[in-house]
C-alpha cells in the first residue's frame, strides 16, 4: 500500500479538497478562520500551503462567519457547504450559537474548532475548560447537543474515519445540518503514514429516498376523499429542487398551497395557486384555505408553531395532517401521517396514484382581495404631518416597488421576518430567511453568504437597529472582498417588535426602547457614520420616495451599501389582510386590567389548540 505522509491538519484540508458534489464542484468549498493558539499552527499551516485549492478567508467574528457559511449553503440549496474553524476557547465557543442555527435549520456546515491537548501534557493550556469530574471534557462539548454529528479528533488516524462519517451526513437529507470535528491542538501537528488513496475524488450524491409503497397507497386515499385539502411548501420543497413538480402537482389537482418561512418563493407569488404565508404571520387567503382544510398536506416542513398557529389553525373537525417529509422525525409529528421520502420523488409517485383527482377550486378572490389589502397597506404615505415616520409595511412597499425578478429579499429576526413573509411578493428563489432560530445578528453576514453563493441575484438585506448592534461586523468583511448587497436598516431606537409583543402580552414597556431602559443618557447611533467607517457606502433615506430611489441606485456598486431609515417604534407592519393568534403564555396573576384582558385572550386561543388528529 502506497501511503503519504502529512500531518493530521494537512491531510484533513487536502481529503476535504477532492470530495465533490454530482455538478463537479468542491462540496465543501473552503474555510472560513480565525487563527489563535488553538488552530494557527496546525490548520492555518496546512491551509496556507493547499493555497487555491481550498481557499481561505478571514471572518471578523466566529459566529459571524459561521453565520456567512450558513446562508451560502442555504442559498446553495445545501448543495455546497462551507468550513468553520476557530481557536479553543471563546473562539471555538463563539460558534455554538451558530451551530444551533444551523441544527434548527437543516443546514449543512463544517465546524473544526481547536481542542484541548490530546497528550494532555501541558494542562491546563490557555482558554481550556477544566470539568472537575470528567477528564475528557472541553469547552467543545458544548457543540454536541447542536451537531447532526460529533467527534474529537485525538489521533491523526482517526481522520481515515471521521471525515467520511461527517461528509455523509452533510450530504444526507435526512440528517443534514452542522458536523462538529473538534481537533486537538497536538494531533493537528502530529504526522502520519495516510493511504494515497484516501485521498482519491470522490463524488457524493444526494440520495432521493422512496416513500413505502403502502403508506403512499393510504396517503392518496386519503387526499382522494378529501373536498378542500391545502398543502403546506416548506423548505423541503427547496432543498430538493421539487418546485416545478409541487407547481404541477398542485395544477393539476387543483390544490391551494399556502407557504412557510423556509418554503417562501418555491413558487412565485404569482401562481394562481399560491395563497401566501401561513399562519401567526400569514395571509388572510391562506389562513382561510386553511382553517376549512379537511386534509392538510406538507411537503418538507416542520410545522413550527408560526406556520401552524400554535396548532390552533387548522381547526375544521375531522381535519388530518399529511406529512411528505425525508425525516422521519418530522414526517411523525403531531398525530401526522407520515410519508417519508424525498418530496420531489413523493409527488411524482403521488400524482400518478391520484389520476384524474381534483379538489374542490379554492376561491381565487381570497388571493385577489388579500393582494389588494397588501397594496394599499405597503403604499407609499401621501403628505405627512412634520416628523412622520414611516411603517415598517410602508419601507417593505418600497423595497418591492424598488425591486425586480432577479432580487433575494433576506432577514433574520424582529419584525421583518413576520412582515416580509406576509407582505412580501417574491419571485421564484427570491427570498432568504432564517427563522427557524430566528437569530438576531444573522442578517449582515447571512447577507455576504447569499451574494457570494448567487453573484448574479440583487440582495436586499432587512435589518433593524438592533440586530445590527448585535452583529455588524461582517460588513467589513464585504467591503474587502468587494462583494455588493444592498442593507436596508429601519432604526425604531431599540427593540419596537419585541415591545409590541410586550404590550400585547398585557405588560408594560419596559428595557426594550432605549426609552424605556434604565440609561443615563439616550443613544443617538449614527448609523450612517458607523457602516461608512466599515468602507461601506451609506446613507439615509429622508422618506419612502427617497428609499426607493436610494435603492435603484445602489445597484451600480461593487460594495455594500447601507441605507438607513427611521421608522416608527410603536406601530408595526400592520395586520395588511393577515394574521393569526400565536401562543405566547402571558401570567395568571397580573396587576392591571389590561394584563386580565390578555390572560383572557390567552385563554380563548389555548380553547382552539388542535395538536393531534
Amino acid at each position: 500500500m502506497t501511503t503519504i505522509r502529512l500531518t493530521a491538519a494537512q491531510a484533513m484540508v487536502r481529503w476535504l479538497s477532492v470530495q465533490l458534489n454530482e455538478d463537479g464542484e468542491r462540496f465543501i468549498e473552503g474555510a472560513w478562520a480565525i487563527f489563535g493558539h488553538g488552530n494557527v499552527a496546525g490548520l492555518g499551516e496546512a491551509l496556507e500551503g493547499i493555497g487555491s485549492a481550498f481557499p481561505t478567508w478571514r471572518g471578523q467574528n466566529e459566529q459571524t462567519m459561521a453565520h456567512t457559511a450558513i446562508a451560502y449553503a442555504k442559498a446553495r440549496k445545501r448543495k455546497r457547504a462551507q468550513m468553520v474553524t476557530s481557536s479553543i476557547g471563546p473562539g471555538a465557543t463563539n460558534m455554538v450559537t451558530a451551530a444551533a442555527l444551523a441544527h434548527v435549520n437543516r443546514l449543512p456546515v463544517l465546524f473544526v474548532p481547536g481542542d484541548v491537548f490530546a497528550n494532555r501534557r501541558p494542562d491546563p493550556v490557555l482558554q481550556q475548560i477544566e470539568d472537575f469530574e470528567d477528564g475528557s471534557v472541553s469547552a467543545n462539548d458544548c457543540f454536541r447537543p447542536v451537531s447532526r454529528y460529533f467527534d474529537r479528533i485525538m489521533r491523526p488516524e482517526h481522520l481515515l474515519t471521521a471525515l467520511p462519517r461527517a461528509m455523509r451526513v452533510l450530504t444526507d437529507p435526512a440528517a443534514c445540518g452542522p458536523v462538529t470535528l473538534a481537533f486537538c491542538q497536538d494531533v493537528q501537528a502530529e504526522a502520519h503514514d495516510y493511504p494515497e488513496d484516501f485521498f482519491a475524488e470522490k463524488t457524493w450524491r444526494v440520495r432521493r429516498p422512496e416513500p413505502d409503497s403502502r403508506d403512499l397507497a393510504d396517503v392518496a386515499d386519503l387526499i382522494r376523499r378529501a373536498e378542500n385539502p391545502v398543502i403546506v411548501c416548506g423548505g423541503g420543497v427547496i432543498y430538493s429542487q421539487a418546485e416545478t413538480v409541487l407547481a404541477e402537482f398542485a395544477t393539476r389537482h387543483r390544490i391551494p398551497i399556502v407557504e412557510t418561512q423556509a418554503g417562501k418563493s418555491a413558487l412565485p407569488q404569482s401562481h394562481a395557486l399560491n395563497f401566501g404565508a401561513a399562519g401567526v404571520d400569514g395571509s388572510a387567503a391562506a389562513n382561510a384555505v386553511c382553517e376549512r382544510a379537511d386534509v392538510v398536506i406538507g411537503v418538507g416542513t416542520r410545522f413550527q408553531d408560526f406556520t401552524t398557529g400554535s396548532w390552533s389553525l387548522f381547526d375544521k373537525t375531522g381535519r388530518k395532517v399529511v406529512s411528505i417529509n425525508v425525516q422521519p422525525y418530522d414526517g411523525d409529528k403531531h398525530g401526522a401521517v407520515g410519508l417519508i421520502g424525498d418530496a420531489k420523488v413523493v409527488l411524482e409517485k403521488l400524482t400518478e396514484k391520484l389520476g384524474s383527482y381534483a379538489a374542490t377550486a379554492p376561491q381565487s378572490e381570497l388571493k385577489s382581495d388579500w393582494l389588494d389589502r397588501v397594496n394599499a397597506h405597503c403604499a407609499a404615505p401621501g403628505d405627512r404631518a412634520p416628523g412622520y415616520l414611516p411603517t415598517d409595511a410602508q419601507v417593505i412597499g418600497a423595497v418591492q416597488r424598488a425591486s425586480t425578478e432577479k432580487s433575494i429579499a433576506m432577514c433574520a429576526a424582529g419584525t421583518m421576518p413576520g412582515a416580509l413573509k406576509l407582505l412580501w411578493q417574491a419571485s421564484q428563489g427570491g427570498y432568504h430567511m432564517e427563522y427557524g432560530f430566528s437569530c438576531m445578528g444573522y442578517e449582515l453576514a447571512g447577507a455576504l453568504g447569499a451574494k457570494l453563493a448567487l453573484p448574479d441575484r440583487e440582495v436586499l438585506c432587512f435589518v433593524g437597529d438592533g440586530s445590527y448592534m448585535m452583529a455588524n461586523s461582517e460588513l467589513a468583511t464585504a467591503v474587502m472582498r468587494r462583494i455588493p448587497f444592498t442593507v436596508i436598516l429601519t432604526d425604531n431606537r431599540g427593540y419596537g417588535c419585541i415591545n409590541r409583543l410586550q404590550m400585547g402580552c398585557g405588560g408594560e414597556q419596559f428595557n426594550n426602547l432605549y426609552k424605556d431602559c434604565n440609561v443615563e443618557v439616550q443613544p443617538e447611533i449614527d448609523f450612517v457614520a458607523h457602516a461608512g467607517s466599515m468602507g461601506a457606502f451609506a446613507e439615509k433615506a429622508t422618506d419612502i420616495a427617497d428609499l426607493e430611489r436610494r435603492i435603484v441606485a445602489a445597484r451600480d456598486r461593487d460594495r455594500p451599501t447601507v441605507i438607513v431609515i427611521d421608522t416608527d417604534p410603536m406601530h408595526g407592519p400592520g395586520e395588511g389582510g393577515g394574521g393569526h393568534w400565536w401562543d405566547v403564555a402571558v401570567p395568571e396573576i397580573t396587576r392591571t386590567e389590561k394584563g386580565a384582558e390578555a390572560r383572557s385572550r390567552y385563554q380563548a386561543g389555548l380553547s382552539r389548540q388542535n395538536l393531534v388528529n
